[in-house]
């Protein structure tokens, strides 16, 4: 009883602590998201009344995000730009997958250690390193064989070559950490019973690796489309939705809007992770 008695205000303090902590990280976003509802000109109190306008309203000056062209402009080209780093970076992450759980070669944990320093570099690094590289390498080309390469200029190609340079790992260690618990023995009776090492890949290989491809897939998603540090300095004149966003803020200050796209993009990655949080329990228990 003693003990208990003594041990009782370190465990209401770790609890407060607790509660503290989430609600340090809940309330930015709840007052974000309830800003979105409020009918006033101005995301601030006091609360002048529930509306949808910020929504879904046609007119000025309460224009909707869903009214909004620039902003839709935007939704629309985050949403690119993040399919095609999540679809690259899915196929490259499971080629790293099988060269480093498979493979075997000279430096095979230099490379592997090379692969992961990108997580490791702040995304504004990367950003200009990429934008640099890229500049010279095209004026080089431009100016000695009067070849012009658009690809190298700041746009939506940059932007998911800048993006996947350090996506591309996430998905790596995801797909690789799966193929670690993969029963080879299930590879070599297929390969008794006279199966081609294509048909093997296909009907089990990669059926074993489809829930953290898929899992990979989603975070490499979310993660591109949330994107600001190495996408401002990448973008050309389609500029994403954080870079959008941004520019709005800067010119005329915070609005409700944001809050309502704030709003959506809340719902919708939460119910992404949520999906993906499903997959991989079903990875587990398999």
């Amino acid at each position: 009883m003693l003990a208990q008695k003594k041990t009782s205000p370190f465990l209401l303090g770790y609890r407060l602590y607790v509660v503290a902590f989430f609600i340090f990280l809940a309330a930015p976003l709840i007052s974000a998201g309830a800003f979105a509802f409020n009918d006033s000109l101005f995301p601030a109190l006091p609360w002048q009344g529930f509306t949808l306008d910020w929504f879904f309203s046609d007119t000025e000056p309460k224009l909707g995000m869903f009214h909004d062209r620039r902003l839709l402009q935007g939704l629309y080209y985050s949403f690119v730009i993040a399919i095609f780093v999540a679809a690259l970076s899915v196929f490259v992450g499971t080629t790293n997958a099988f060269l480093f759980v498979r493979g075997e070669f000279p430096g095979k944990n230099f490379f592997y250690i090379m692969m992961v320093v990108p997580l490791v570099i702040p995304g504004v690094i990367l950003g200009i390193s990429i934008l640099v590289l890229a500049s010279d390498t095209a004026n080089y080309l431009e100016d000695t064989i009067d070849l012009e390469l658009e690809f190298l200029r700041p746009g939506i190609l940059l932007v998911v070559l800048g993006q996947f340079s350090f996506i591309a790992t996430i998905t790596s260690l995801v797909i690789t950490a799966r193929l670690k618990k993969f029963d080879e023995t299930m590879e070599e009776a297929a390969f008794n019973l006279g199966a081609s090492r294509a048909r093997v890949l296909r009907t089990i290989t990669l059926p074993f690796l489809r829930p953290a491809m898929i899992a990979a897939g989603i975070v490499a998603f979310l993660v591109s489309f949330e994107n600001f540090n190495t996408t401002l300095f990448l973008v050309g004149s389609e500029a994403p939705l954080t870079i959008t966003m941004y520019d709005r803020m800067a010119k005329v200050g915070s609005t409700p809007v944001l809050n309502a796209v704030s709003f959506v993009l809340m719902v919708g990655s939460g119910l992404l992770a949520l999906l993906s949080i499903l997959i991989q329990r079903d990875k587990s228990a398999q």
